[in-house]
């Protein structure tokens, strides 16, 4: 009776966790599929669409033009995704950057402690104390705009949150006892840091790397927006939607809300991506 009692709980409990796990990998690569299109959609369509037609202006959505076209003809929906693409490249390019900062910087922090640490706090400190939108602006204009500009820009102002998850979680391994024991045998803190600590931060590393993601395209396309990110002539979304709000006000609301949405979609599934990431890598959750 006890193990007729027990077995449809377990089994109903093993048939929740597969069923958990499955959305989870499920939306993974929905995720996944949907930015590896939006990144390669450009390149299998080409040039097509790109090219003004005078006779096709200001057309709204259609079969035709599933995103309209613009005052020159050109079809909104292929510069879209050529925009698109290219502010997911720079955004994972600036993440990328980003992300290497702040594990170098919260593993040196919590690995060799006291005034490193210190002086590796106070600068995060100053950087959570400064304005970010500001920050990003004025190190762009310095470098003078342009993709490199933009790249690090958003490099130098979005790793603040990984170095201090990842000081941490450095910290709390530093106490452990293998970690300790590794100390008595005369290891050098970079050896223990590349043999004990990457392996274990790794994974909040990767996730905090995929969240970063989000924040870079729309920081990179808030700056082409204003003028001091890319190349006006590079179909960049910021461009796109900057040059739509001239437009806006005569009725062409396909020019700015649609690629808006496009980009908002972006940002949303990098989102969605990450934090089923972390739900499926946390120990703490992936059980659940």
């Amino acid at each position: 009776m006890t193990a007729q009692a027990v077995t449809p709980t377990a089994v109903s409990k093993r048939a929740r966790l597969w069923n958990r796990r499955q959305r989870t990998l499920a939306a993974i690569g929905a995720c996944a599929l949907l930015l590896i299109a939006l990144v390669f959609g450009s390149w299998l369509i080409g040039d097509a669409g790109l090219n003004p037609v005078l006779t096709q202006r200001n057309q709204p959505p259609s079969l035709a033009h599933p995103f309209g076209t613009d005052w020159l003809g050109r079809d909104m929906l292929s510069r879209s995704l050529h925009g698109m693409s290219l502010s997911i490249q720079v955004g994972l390019l600036a993440a990328s950057f980003s992300a290497v900062i702040g594990t170098g910087l919260g593993m040196i922090a919590g690995s060799f402690g006291g005034k490193i640490d210190a002086v590796i706090t106070w600068i995060v400190d100053v950087f959570f104390s400064l304005p970010h939108l500001v920050l990003l602006i004025m190190i762009a204009f310095a470098l003078g705009g342009g993709t490199k500009g933009v790249i690090v820009a958003v490099a130098l102002t979005h790793w603040t949150n990984l170095a201090r998850i990842v000081r941490a979680e450095v910290l709390q391994i530093n106490s452990s006892n293998y970690v300790q024991l590794s100390h008595r045998l005369g290891h050098s803190p970079f050896w223990i840091a590349y043999h004990h600590m990457l392996p274990h931060v790794f994974p909040q590393v990767l996730v905090g790397l995929i969240l970063l993601f989000p924040h870079a395209i729309l920081h990179e396309a808030a700056l082409s927006f204003i003028g001091i990110g890319l190349s006006p002539h590079t179909p960049a979304i910021g461009i796109i939607l900057a040059e739509a709000m001239r437009h806006l006000s005569t009725g062409y609301w396909w020019l700015g809300v649609l690629p808006g949405l496009l980009l908002l979609l972006a940002v949303k599934a990098f989102d969605s991506l990450g934090e089923n990431l972390r739900v499926l890598i946390d120990p703490k959750t992936s059980q659940l």
